[in-house]
């Protein structure tokens, strides 16, 4: 069967060439997903050499919180705010190969800008002040993350006509209908996950890679959800969300491309710019994938960092007790005096094994 939509406004430059030159292949999301992880990758490992350059030069540091382990102070002179390549290279793959009259693709974009727009402001902040703790103010933060997060789910909710069923794995239907109470908790998971991978982000490319195995579990499920039969097939609801796995396939070809300088000892870091827009994409993913259950085995990481904070805090404040060395959990591991290659590789490894198991789980049913 031949793929030859016809061209609006709104058709990105693949599906352009597909119909200009009759290319079939060029019709289908995988491959679309394909180039553009290349394309993000390759854009991300031309910009960053010069980016780093660039920030050395005008001073675009990370400043170092007092708090932080002591091996931490090596780190002062290392570039941020890495971010910004890395979301630009995947906003600049996903206009090329994706097609633009798709709500679900529109909210994507928005996601990504508005939540790196957010940590760029707190990042600058912090290098102008030269103070880690000289950002945004935290109910600035906030506030400005519960504006972006409500926009999104507001469109999603208002102009998407998204559905509003809760799904719970190895349940075959939904448990109930959340109405309107559904825009609570996608604001909810959006503001949540957003700040449970800034959280992650303090050792070279801890949050790097479980990013990008949350991003390839979700765009399997994307997928999934949005091809009537492979859904039929597992059992999983069925909606046009196709196309925003080609935003997530680019987004692990820009990390990729990341951690290539992000890896220990980091030339690069993300900062908040790009932390902030990770955490919040990995949520509105999770959303329309109907997996706010599953995001908990998907970003295992992101939610064990959490806890590990709101245990300390909580502890603390009840008992004045801490119950670890430090918190999030890797700098307690740090101050056990573990390499900072071996947490970060355990790490990787955990997130790695529970999106695996998460994927498993799709086909219990």
């Amino acid at each position: 069967m031949r793929l030859i939509p016809s061209i609006t406004l709104g058709n990105e430059l693949l599906y352009w060439l597909h119909k200009f030159f009759d290319i079939n292949i060029l019709g289908y999301i995988s491959i679309r997903a394909g180039v553009a992880f290349f394309i993000a990758l390759f854009v991300t490992l031309f910009l960053l050499p010069k980016f780093i350059k660039w920030a050395q030069k005008t001073s675009r540091v990370q400043p170092i919180n007092d708090w932080a382990p002591d091996r931490h102070k090596e780190k002062a002179s290392t570039p941020t705010m890495g971010g910004i390549v890395f979301i630009t290279a995947t906003i600049f793959a996903t206009l090329l190969t994706i097609k633009l009259n798709n709500p679900f693709v529109i909210a994507s974009i928005a996601t990504l800008v508005l939540f790196s727009l957010i940590g760029f402001q707190d990042d600058y902040a912090k290098i102008r002040k030269n103070e880690n703790l000289a950002g945004l103010k935290a109910r600035t933060k906030l506030g400005l993350q519960i504006i972006a997060a409500i926009a999104i789910s507001g469109y999603l909710y208002f102009f998407a006509d998204f559905n509003t069923d809760l799904y719970v794995p190895f349940l075959k239907s939904p448990v109930f209908d959340m109405g309107f109470f559904a825009l609570a908790l996608w604001i909810l998971v959006i503001i949540s996950t957003s700040n449970a991978v800034n959280l992650t982000d303090g050792l070279d490319g801890l949050a790097t890679v479980p990013s990008i195995t949350a991003l390839a579990s979700f765009s399997v499920i994307i997928y999934a959800i949005g091809n009537a039969k492979i859904s039929s097939y597992l059992l999983l609801p069925n909606f046009n969300v196709g196309e925003v796995a080609i935003i997530a396939s680019a987004l692990i070809g820009a990390l990729i491309g990341f951690l290539w300088y992000n890896c220990h000892p980091a030339e690069i870091f993300m900062g908040d710019s790009g932390s902030l827009a990770i955490g919040a994409f990995l949520g509105y993913l999770a959303i329309i994938s109907k997996s706010e259950i599953l995001l908990f085995l998907i970003g295992s990481i992101f939610v064990i960092e959490t806890l590990s904070v709101i245990l300390q805090v909580g502890s603390y404040k009840l008992r004045k007790k801490r119950v670890f060395l430090m918190a999030p959990i890797h700098h307690h591991f740090e101050m056990k005096n573990w390499a900072e290659n071996k947490i970060i590789v355990r790490f990787w490894i955990i997130a790695i094994l529970s999106n695996i198991v998460a994927l498993i789980s799709l086909k219990i049913r």
